[in-house]
Order: structure tokens, then C-alpha cells, then sequence
């Protein structure tokens, strides 16, 4: 799977979790860091609604500015997410294509955790109705 990855600040944490992707056989598309958090998020946003990654994951030190910016991005539903469950929740009832966290409070482990739900949980077919509505 392609994952667009993007940053605001690079750390030991999101290297861990590039390594991380690279290791499980994702095609790593790095989209910036060490950016503004408007950009790191909009530019992952961007990657996975003109098609050029399945998913995103972005950074920023709560998680919500990279939430936010993605977001404003048509066809893109991010989610910001602090545990596995949160992640495979993200998935399965809002079909969310990019995962948001936040460097402050997240371990390199909950970060696998959560990137490994975020990536193998599919969608539940009876919430496309309202996930479709957002256009």
C-alpha cells in the first residue's frame, strides 16, 4: 500500500514510524517534514485525494492542526486517533483515509498499533450511506 507521510516536526518517534511502515512493505511517499502543520496535513490530504497514496498519516504535536488541515482537503476523512481501537473504530465506521496522531502522548508502540488497525481494518459496507454523505 502507498501511505503518504507527513510531519511537522521530525522526532525520533516518526522515524520509528517510517521505518515502521517501510519494514511491514508500504510504499512510503513522504510528504514533508519539519514543515508547518497547515502543510504537512494539507499535503498528505492532497496526495490521497488525487489518488497518489491509499492512505495518509500525519504529525504534529497533538495531532489536531494536521487533523484539521487534512480535512479541509475534499474526499479526505481524517481522523485523529490515541489507540488501536480509535484507529480500527476510524476504519470501520467512517471509512477515514488518513490517520492523525500526536507526537506529545504517543509511544512508538500504540503508534504500530495504531497504524497496523488503521491499515488492515476495512470499512463496514452498512456505513458507506453515512460516510458517502460527506462527500
Amino acid at each position: 500500500m502507498r501511505i503518504a507521510f507527513g510531519t511537522d516536526e521530525s522526532t525520533a518517534l516518526t522515524e520509528h514510524m517510517k521505518e515502521w511502515l517501510i519494514a511491514q512493505g508500504h510504499q512510503l511517499v513522504v510528504v514533508g517534514e519539519d514543515i508547518a502543520w497547515p502543510e504537512a496535513g494539507g499535503g498528505v490530504g492532497e496526495a490521497v485525494a488525487k489518488g497518489l497514496a491509499d492512505r495518509g498519516v500525519v504529525c504534529c504535536w497533538t495531532g489536531t492542526g494536521v487533523s484539521i488541515a487534512a480535512n479541509k482537503v475534499p474526499g479526505v476523512r481524517a481522523a485523529l486517533c490515541t489507540d488501536r481501537a480509535t484507529a480500527a473504530g476510524a476504519r470501520t465506521w467512517n471509512d477515514a483515509n488518513v490517520l492523525a496522531l500526536g507526537l506529545r502522548l504517543t509511544s512508538p508502540t500504540v503508534a504500530e498499533e495504531m497504524m497496523e488497525a488503521f491499515l488492515t481494518t476495512d470499512p463496514d459496507a452498512s456505513e458507506a450511506e453515512n460516510y458517502n454523505r460527506l462527500g
